[in-house]
């Protein structure tokens, strides 16, 4: 090493962000191990590199009597009582040559995945664009720009999605990780962030606040189903997701290669929300048990199985949107089961605010009764509009 090597340092302190005295310190340590392994290697010794000319000294470290030191597992000892004979190699350039380059080419590669996980470490969620580099079994590699590589795990594909060579992919950042052999950033196409980022990306009024996404169920390829509500008067949520003649789902369905995706009006009221939940379906009723947070779904016979979905996807997405365990029964299947019944009159009825609507087996309904009747709006009609 020599005075253009401690330029060469100053230089990639500099673009890499790397302090010298790091670069210095590691090239030391290196230099000691690789001494270490030479066949008249002393027992106890140090390696210096002169800061100012690049000089290796390599130095035999020689203890007072009754001074014996024990060596670290990399073989380093305190020298601070011993006195130092220079004993460099005569060859030690070409060692030192060696080890410079494998060094430096170490702690760049440690420095630019620290930065990369300091940055990207905030950012577990976010969105991100990179184009495809590499596909194979175990994963997709992604390249986002300035270098920065990123995978995508199988088990983090969707399965209905090929992703071939410079094709463009936005994904969401699970995690980033420290491990050396791999890039840091591991993306997602399967998490329901997805949708979500997606959305916050075509609708302005989501970034403004006036409309929130408040929940969202996925089968990554299939189908997915959002909850949508407004905070702003005047406000729709579902047509401000939907967009101009459905401008803003539609690229958010060309993002997601085809996935059809339900935008649902959140309502705080849980019969409704079920409700709203199994669209397209046209729900006739809906049974709460609030202990056990069921729901028995009554809908029209033909609407049966538009309501559980192919092999039971409209429901089970319906059932993750809602937090509700739903039973979906048909009328015929549910005029079978059980009859509904008015409780009496309204002069002896118990007025409490909660439906008065009752089931053969005596299970009063829990949803609040509308305004001045004795029936929420489910049963309204049921019950011939009594109050």
């Amino acid at each position: 090493m020599n005075r253009e090597t401690i330029e060469a340092l100053r230089q990639i302190e500099k673009e890499k962000n790397i302090p010298f005295d790091v670069l210095i310190r590691a090239l030391e340590d290196a230099l000691h191990s690789a001494y270490q392994k030479t066949p008249h290697a002393v027992p106890f010794s140090e390696v210096v590199i002169d800061r100012d000319t690049g000089e290796i000294h390599v130095y035999e470290l020689v203890f007072p009597a009754g001074h014996e030191p024990v060596a670290d597992p990399e073989g380093k000892v305190d020298g601070t009582l011993a006195e130092r004979r220079e004993i460099t190699p005569e060859d030690f350039g070409r060692i030192a040559a060696q080890t410079f380059k494998q060094v430096i080419y170490q702690r760049i590669r440690e420095a630019e995945q620290n930065v990369v996980f300091q940055e990207y470490s905030r950012r577990i969620g976010d969105l991100v664009t990179g184009w495809v580099r590499q596909s194979d079994s175990r994963y997709t590699l992604v390249d986002l720009g300035r270098g920065i590589e990123a995978y995508l795990p199988k088990s983090e594909q969707v399965p209905t999605e090929r992703y071939e060579h410079n094709m463009r992919l936005k994904a969401v950042i699970k995690e980033v990780s420290h491990n050396p052999k791999e890039p840091p950033i591991i993306l997602s196409r399967r998490s329901e962030e997805l949708v979500k980022r997606l959305f916050e990306l075509e609708v302005p009024e989501i970034g403004a606040g006036l409309v929130e996404i408040v929940a969202v169920a996925r089968e990554p390829g299939y189908r997915s189903k959002i909850a949508v509500v407004s905070h702003a008067d005047g406000v729709d949520p579902v047509g401000a997701c939907v967009g101009p003649r459905g401008s803003r789902v539609r690229m958010v369905v060309s993002e997601l290669r085809g996935e059809k995706i339900d935008i649902i009006p959140f309502d705080k009221e849980p019969a409704r929300f079920v409700a709203k939940a199994l669209s397209p379906a046209r729900v006739r009723e809906v049974i709460l048990d609030d202990e056990r947070r069921e729901a028995t779904v009554v809908v029209p016979d033909d609407q049966r199985s538009l309501a559980i979905g192919k092999e039971g996807l409209n429901a089970r997405l319906a059932n993750r949107l809602t937090g509700w365990k739903i039973d979906i029964k048909s009328e015929t299947e549910m005029s079978e089961e059980e009859a509904l019944y008015a409780t009496p009159e309204a002069d002896t009825a118990v007025v409490d605010g909660r439906c008065h609507a009752m089931t053969g087996a005596g299970k009063r309904c829990p949803n609040a009764a509308l305004p001045g009747s004795l029936y929420c709006g489910l049963h309204q009609g049921a019950a011939g509009g009594s109050s």
